[in-house]
């Protein structure tokens, strides 16, 4: 497993790498919320343990910006064993919660079992940023809004979405979602992405659908600055 420990307490820190370092896995590691913010929004990992209380950025503040990208499952680690907080925890998208000090062979069976269970759910599921698709119910979502989509546009967005990040051309995705040869005299394909870019596009101040000017369309998630993000 790839792991991100973000932690500022040396002792506890030490206490988690090696352990997990010992089990076989591979750990990056945070020692502020910044540091963490930064390693989580720009590599992909497995499972990320998260201290609550962090110099630079707290983890529930780094917890809710991490949720309007990527769904990494997350477990929190706390000294304050407080209801309050662990629910908090899990309204912001905590996926699983540890109270400290805690006994490492659980904390390790409570990872293993998240991504035995993300990787059950990603057979089922494409995510990009806070788009979700659900290939079982045929359903999409952009953060918790329902998008309602025709049998044909949920086709395109999933056509766009397992390709997450490639430019497809027209006549690749005539072929790939209408089962016919591109006709030049023909915009069903533009039409059919404008409609789209409406849906699931609307009302997000981080648009996932982009059209690369001569050469087709991608969709992704990109940064302020315009860049595509990891």
């Amino acid at each position: 497993m790839n792991i991100l420990v973000v932690e500022d307490e040396p002792k506890t820190l030490d206490y988690l790498y090696r352990g997990l370092t010992e089990h076989g896995c591979t750990v990056d590691i945070g020692r502020n919320g910044i540091d963490g913010r930064l390693l989580a929004m720009q590599n992909n990992y497995d499972a990320v343990v998260l201290d609550v209380m962090l110099p630079g950025q707290d983890g529930f503040s780094l917890l809710r910006e991490l949720r309007t990208r990527k769904q990494t499952p997350v477990i929190m680690l706390t000294a304050r064993d407080s209801v309050d907080d662990r629910m908090r925890g899990f309204r912001d998208g905590a996926d699983d919660y540890l109270i400290k000090p805690f006994y490492f062979p659980e904390l390790l069976a409570r990872l293993h079992a998240l991504t035995r269970r993300q990787r059950a759910q990603e057979q089922l599921q494409l995510s990009i940023g806070d788009l979700k698709i659900d290939l079982l119910s045929r359903k999409a979502y952009r953060g918790t809004r329902r998008i309602d989509l025709t049998a044909k546009e949920f086709t395109l967005l999933v056509t766009l979405a397992r390709r997450e990040g490639q430019i497809l051309s027209k006549n690749a995705l005539a072929e790939l979602v209408w089962e016919m040869n591109f006709d030049s005299n023909t915009n069903v394909v533009e039409v059919a992405i404008r409609r789209l870019r409406n849906k699931i596009d609307a009302d997000s101040p981080h648009p996932l659908l982009h059209t690369v000017r001569s050469m087709g369309y991608v969709l992704e998630a990109r940064g302020a600055d315009g860049e595509s993000q990891p």
